[in-house]
């Protein structure tokens, strides 16, 4: 039974919550050739960009995994909601958690043409390395007062 009663955001739920270094070269499959792809850190287009994103992704830390929790489709828009566990292979020890939202838009094929990541990477990330951490953390308490 697939995840989600829409095909093409089942198919994007699929590739994300299993994929492996030996799916990247798939992406074709999940993605338009001339898909635009942002987060944090990332704005590219096509699919020779958003694989070698992934590619980073596989060489950079041990362990990467998405979990969709929560998926939304209207039309040619998506949406999810997910958490992406994974251990820094610099930093600090043990398991690390991202939580994020996904918006997407469907091309005409039911391939993703459109892809947004959003979650907050001074929270997310860089409030949990040793020295930059602190100074977030100051810069945080010092906002609220």
């Amino acid at each position: 039974m697939p995840r989600h009663a829409d095909p093409r955001l089942a198919a994007v739920i699929d590739f994300f919550e299993q994929l492996q270094p030996g799916d990247l070269p798939r992406i074709g499959q999940v993605y338009a050739a001339d898909a635009f792809f942002k987060d944090p850190f990332n704005e590219v287009r096509g699919t020779a960009a958003i694989e070698g994103i992934f590619a980073h992704m596989f060489t950079s830390l041990d362990k990467p995994r998405f979990v969709v929790h929560e998926a939304m489709v209207q039309g040619d828009s998506a949406f999810l909601t997910w958490d992406f566990s994974f251990r820094l292979r610099r930093g600090p020890a043990g398991p690390q958690v991202i939580r994020g939202a996904t918006q997407l838009r469907f091309a005409p094929d039911g391939l993703v043409a459109w892809h947004r990541d959003y979650w907050d990477a001074a929270e997310e990330l860089y409030e949990k390395l040793p020295l930059l951490g602190a100074f977030m953390r100051w810069l945080k308490r010092r906002a609220r007062s």
